[in-house]
Formats: structure tokens, sequence, C-alpha cells
């Protein structure tokens, strides 16, 4: 379930900012964090709404006054955010809103871990929104790949519609 979420993050950021200064690979990277549960099989801090705005909380609290770097790393919450509502954890009340509703872990498998052969379909849909990001970002032309591999970020005369 990688794909899955990588692209689909990259495109509901990009949907929804419209934004060419967006670090889209942080992004993704918060997209993928909460990946680091399987092992538990069941949802934990971060397929929680209290673990995505914990990490949007240590983005801003942790670089005052350093503007730039807190519009960077307020992407990983933001791709956490994305993950969250990629993964359909919200159907899950126990661990989506935890600690709320009490301080025990859901008993409920992981959505990574339940949904059979969906996730397949879910991966080629990922792979799909991936290889649009490339063509539609000309990824392929190696000053805009090289851009985007440096600093995230989209060249303007593409990202913007």
């Amino acid at each position: 379930m990688v794909l899955w979420f990588a692209g689909g993050a990259f495109v509901l950021v990009w949907l929804v900012f419209r934004s060419p200064a967006v670090d889209y690979r942080l992004v993704v990277a918060g997209a993928l964090l909460p990946l680091v549960e399987l092992p538990f099989g069941s949802p934990r801090v971060l397929h929680s709404i209290t673990g995505a705005v914990a990490l949007l909380a240590l983005a801003m609290v942790l670089t005052p006054r350093r503007r730039l770097v807190q519009r960077r790393l307020v992407a990983i919450p933001i791709g956490v955010f994305v993950h969250l509502l990629l993964d359909g954890i919200w159907t899950d009340t126990d661990a989506f809103w935890w600690p709320f509703t009490g301080w025990g872990w859901s008993e409920a498998r992981l959505p990574e871990l339940a949904r059979g052969g969906v996730d397949v379909i879910l991966e080629i849909a990922g792979a799909v929104a991936l290889w649009w990001c490339w063509r539609r970002f000309r990824l392929f032309e190696p000053a805009r790949r090289d851009r985007f591999l440096r600093s995230g970020q989209l060249d303007r005369d593409v990202a913007m519609p």
C-alpha cells in the first residue's frame, strides 16, 4: 500500500492547494509515515487525529521564527492527514478519535491489512496518480525533475492551472 498513499497524497494536496511552493516529497513522506504501525497490526497514534495534530503542533513549536522551515515541515502532517483520509480510518471511531474515546488502542485491524484484494486496485490507482503527476508536471524533463528532487517543489509554469 505504498503507491496508493504516495500518489493519492501528491494529487490530493496539489488539487487542494495548487501551490508550487509545497514540498511534495515531504507530503508523500507524511502520507507513508503511518505505515510504520504495520507491525502492530492495529491502529496506533499515527492513525489518529491526535497524532496528526501533534505532528502539526511539533512542526510549529519546534521552529519558532523560522517561517520557511515551518512551511516546509507542515507538509509532513498534511501528508498524515491525507493518509487518514485515504485509509478510511475515520470509520473506526476508537482509532480515529484516540484517546478521546478511551486510552486503549482500537482492536480493529489496520485498513492496510484488512482490505484484501482491493489493495491491488488501490495500488494501481496510486500508480496511475503518480504517472499523471509525472506527465502533468513534466517531471520527465531533467531540469524540472532535478528541481523537484532537490526541493520537492514544482515549477510554477506547470503547477499553476
